[in-house]
């Protein structure tokens, strides 16, 4: 199957693709030494994934980074952040500039180093496009079909200086156990065709998700830290950078004049010009549904909303908290068209069935209750990726107060994201 794939495509340049994927090492590689703080090693190994998804495969406009048919990346190796910062200014997004990149993790700087919870922010990202694109395609109208993208490290399993000292389960047939699809990529370093072969390979898998093992060397075109702990978690320092420099032949900061000028500029405007022409043919033909799915794209409630909230007296017998959130989310249900979510398999005592719709499942991806299992962790870190995808998406979750620990760190990402959230 890959096989055929690769001969679909055009043979890479590789001379001018080196040159790319060794400017995005060196932007992380400066920004990481100027701040003397940070990970150069990710960025460094990962960098020929980040070139081939954003240069050759994903489609967005940087103009416009809400776009919403836009794909979605998510860096789950979040300490190698410099990664997507050095993409994100290659492809020309006004968010990060030269600036920003030589002010990398210093007092008041836009580009911080973040530690998230990003796979399951992907698998919440996943999870909407599923479920807006089965309530709103049509059999001659499909207008939702983008693909989210995941970058996630050795540590998102498991991580030590040697992983076989605290880890020993084969990856691969554990993602196969779950009923994904596998792909290894055994030459992630400058194996471009492989790379963009195996993404090609996922995206033709309609029916499962599909997990990429990409194999590629911690810190690659470093002389002396390549494949070593030593490269992860600090800066090469002078004369390792000096060294690597040579070996890649670029200087410092190696992209100023041209980098803003990116042809993904021109690109992306006229992809979302496109969607916007396929999105008015659309309309035309289903108006209430685009009235819907615009509402939900730019997070506009229904005009009085409010009104089918339940009224309560103090006259009214006294009654658990519980029921009466049942209650209002029922009601709320019947005119909030982006209101979905569910417990983590506390449906019952929660109460936190939607009586009006059936289990998103696999056959019922446009079904609103969720079925989280017991993982309070990835229930809340799902819930924030859904509601990262659209506006006027309004996920819900619950568990007991007891397991909320379970939690913390889904919560307190929500309120860094959107402070005005409620817990």
């Amino acid at each position: 199957m890959r096989a055929a794939a690769v001969e679909t495509l055009e043979t890479t340049d590789t001379a001018l693709v080196d040159k790319s994927v060794n400017t995005i090492r060196f932007l992380a590689i400066d920004a990481v030494e100027k701040a003397n703080s940070g990970h150069p090693g990710l960025p460094m190994g990962c960098a020929p994934m980040g070139h081939v998804l954003y240069d050759k495969v994903m489609r967005y406009n940087p103009k416009n980074p809400y776009w919403f048919n836009r794909d979605r990346f998510v860096l789950s190796a979040e300490h190698g952040c410099m990664l997507q910062y050095a993409l994100l200014h290659l492809a020309g997004y006004d968010s990060v500039k030269e600036e920003d990149l030589k002010s990398f993790q210093q007092w008041g700087s836009k580009i911080p180093g973040p530690l998230g919870q990003g796979i399951a922010n992907a698998f919440g990202l996943a999870l909407a496009e599923k479920h807006l694109a089965a309530r709103f395609n049509k059999s001659d109208a499909e207008i939702i079909d983008h693909y989210t993208y995941v970058i996630l490290r050795d540590g998102c399993q498991m991580e030590d200086d040697d992983a076989e000292i605290a880890f020993t389960e084969s990856v691969d047939t554990y993602f196969e156990g779950l009923g994904w699809h596998v792909i290894w990529v055994k030459n992630g370093n400058n194996g471009y065709d492989e790379v963009r072969a195996a993404i090609e390979e996922a995206r033709a898998v309609k029916d499962k998700p599909t997990l990429i093992k990409v194999t590629t060397i911690i810190g690659f075109g470093s002389p002396n830290r390549a494949n070593s702990y030593s490269v992860h978690g600090s800066a090469l320092g002078a004369k390792e950078v000096d060294a690597t420099r040579n070996w890649m032949a670029l200087r410092a900061f190696p992209c100023s004049q041209g980098c803003q000028e990116s042809r993904h500029t021109p690109e992306g405007a006229s992809l979302e010009a496109e969607w916007n022409a396929k999105f008015a043919e659309y309309e035309k033909k289903y108006k209430d549904e685009a009235t819907e799915l615009k509402s939900i794209i730019n997070g506009v409630l229904p005009g009085g909303w409010e009104k089918a909230l339940p009224a309560y007296t103090p006259e009214i017998p006294a009654d658990a908290t519980k029921n009466l959130s049942q209650q209002c989310l029922n009601a709320i249900a019947k005119v909030l068209p982006g209101l979905l979510g569910g417990s983590a398999e506390l449906t019952s005592p929660n109460m936190t069935l939607l009586k009006m719709f059936g289990d998103f499942q696999k056959a019922a991806l446009e079904e609103s209750n969720i079925r989280f299992g017991v993982r309070e962790h990835g229930m809340g870190t799902i819930c924030n990726g859904i509601a990262l995808h659209s506006l006027g998406l309004i996920p819900y979750c619950a568990t007991f107060l007891v397991f909320t620990d379970y939690m913390r760190q889904p919560l307190e990402f929500l309120n860094l994201v959107n402070p005005e959230s409620s817990l």
